[in-house]
């Protein structure tokens, strides 16, 4: 498939956030439609057990993993579980009475309990303030030893180490329990490494370090309170937000997808050499996108993977470990028809910092990539170029560096 290489040129840095807060403003914002098979499990209720495996790591660097386990294991919540998601340190299971809980590293209070304790088998609530119930968190991935959530008002919290200033507070003080953001009618959230992406009231803003041009206002500077990402349109009807080391992407309502950030490896998937794009470019594709996963947790990988409308997946960007699911380890700067197992057809997907995750339409998950510390689930510490069946009856999935969580399906 041919494709007309898209020139990235630095544009003007958007105008910085206005002496009025976001949370001033009240635009209305038209309800929009979720993309197909939207990375969720709210559409399937599942159980009170999820399945987890991989390793976590955060704190200090360099980074060493921590409590690896090499298949899936149970983590057992007091509820019904409505999303799971993940971070580098932690793993989160929303609840369907909008509780959050979460278990894995706490040092910089990324379990938002108050404490900075670990907690590795035992879920620990959340402590958001009294009557605050959650309607979703950001599955594709959170920012390095922080947490993210949407509350049923659309407003997001934010704890942990807010080691770039992501949480747009204007500083980069850590938090050991939620604090409210200045958004409100928010409708999606992402973040990696130490920046982050948020809409609300129809426009996207970004914060953090803004070195590659990842916060996606025409420049390389980071920003502890909110720039305007740029080029989305007077109103971006933004379905999804994704991220990860040094990219993030939106998924718009019309089905196109535009991405930002670096493109040493192809993460940007415009088929061009430039090294980064400061501003969102848009990745051509045969169809509309439904759904689509960011991965990379490290300066040398970055791939993104999308399923579209009519089916089919497509992948581009880091592969040295197999992750894009072709039987290569080249990278690929243009998207790549990727062809599942026989008789496979996936329903979600999912990417973590050098390995991929898809949940079939029957539940089955399966794991390609890099596998050196779990990342496979299959029992070993080997990778994979090709698909392996890993586990059952899913219904929801999140990955991050070298963890992935998932809710299964009640068993009666």
């Amino acid at each position: 498939m041919n494709r007309m290489p898209i020139t990235v040129a630095t544009r003007r840095r958007a105008t910085r956030w206005a002496a009025v807060s976001l949370s001033a403003i009240a635009l209305p914002l038209a309800v929009l439609s979720a993309p197909v098979a939207i990375q969720s499990a709210r559409a399937h209720l599942s159980s009170r057990t999820v399945e987890h495996w991989g390793s976590l790591s955060g704190g200090v660097i360099p980074i060493m993993p921590v409590d690896t386990i090499l298949s899936p294991a149970p983590v057992r919540l007091p509820g019904p579980v409505a999303e799971v998601a993940t971070s580098n340190s932690t793993e989160y299971a929303l609840l369907a009475n909008g509780s959050v809980y979460a278990w894995g590293l706490g040092n910089h209070g990324q379990l938002g309990d108050g404490t900075t304790s670990n907690s590795f088998t035992t879920p620990v609530r959340v402590r958001f303030p009294a009557g605050v119930k959650i309607a979703s968190l950001p599955i594709d991935v959170m920012p390095f030893d922080t947490g993210l959530a949407v509350d049923t008002t659309g407003h997001v919290w934010g704890w942990g180490v807010n080691g770039g200033g992501e949480l747009c507070l204007g500083n980069r003080h850590q938090h050991l329990v939620p604090v409210e953001l200045p958004f409100r009618h928010v409708t999606a959230v992402a973040g990696a490494f130490s920046h982050a992406v948020y809409e609300s009231a129809g426009q996207v803003w970004a914060c953090g370090l803004g070195k590659l041009g990842v916060l996606g206002d025409g420049a390389t500077n980071s920003s502890f309170v909110p720039v305007k990402v740029t080029g989305l349109g007077p109103s971006a009807h933004v379905v999804a937000l994704v991220a990860a080391f040094a990219n993030a992407g939106a998924l718009l309502a019309d089905g196109r997808y535009l991405d930002w950030g670096t493109n040493g490896l192809g993460q940007l998937g415009i088929n061009s050499a430039a090294k980064l794009s400061d501003v969102p470019v848009a990745v051509p594709l045969p169809a509309k996108v439904a759904q689509v996963t960011q991965g990379g947790s490290a300066p040398g990988n970055g791939q993104t993977l999308v399923l579209l409308t009519n089916g089919a997946l497509y992948a581009w960007g880091a592969d040295k470990q197999g992750q894009l699911g072709d039987g290569k380890t080249s990278p690929e700067f243009s998207p790549e028809l990727i062809t599942p197992p026989s008789g496979v057809t996936y329903r979600l997907l999912a990417s973590s910092g050098s390995t991929s995750y898809g949940v079939t339409t029957a539940g089955n998950v399966y794991a390609w990539g890099a596998g050196g510390v779990g990342q496979i689930g299959n029992g070993t510490t080997a990778g994979s170029l090709t698909p392996v069946k890993v586990a059952s009856d899913a219904t929801g999935i999140s990955g991050t560096a070298f963890d992935v969580v998932i809710a299964i399906r009640p068993h009666h």
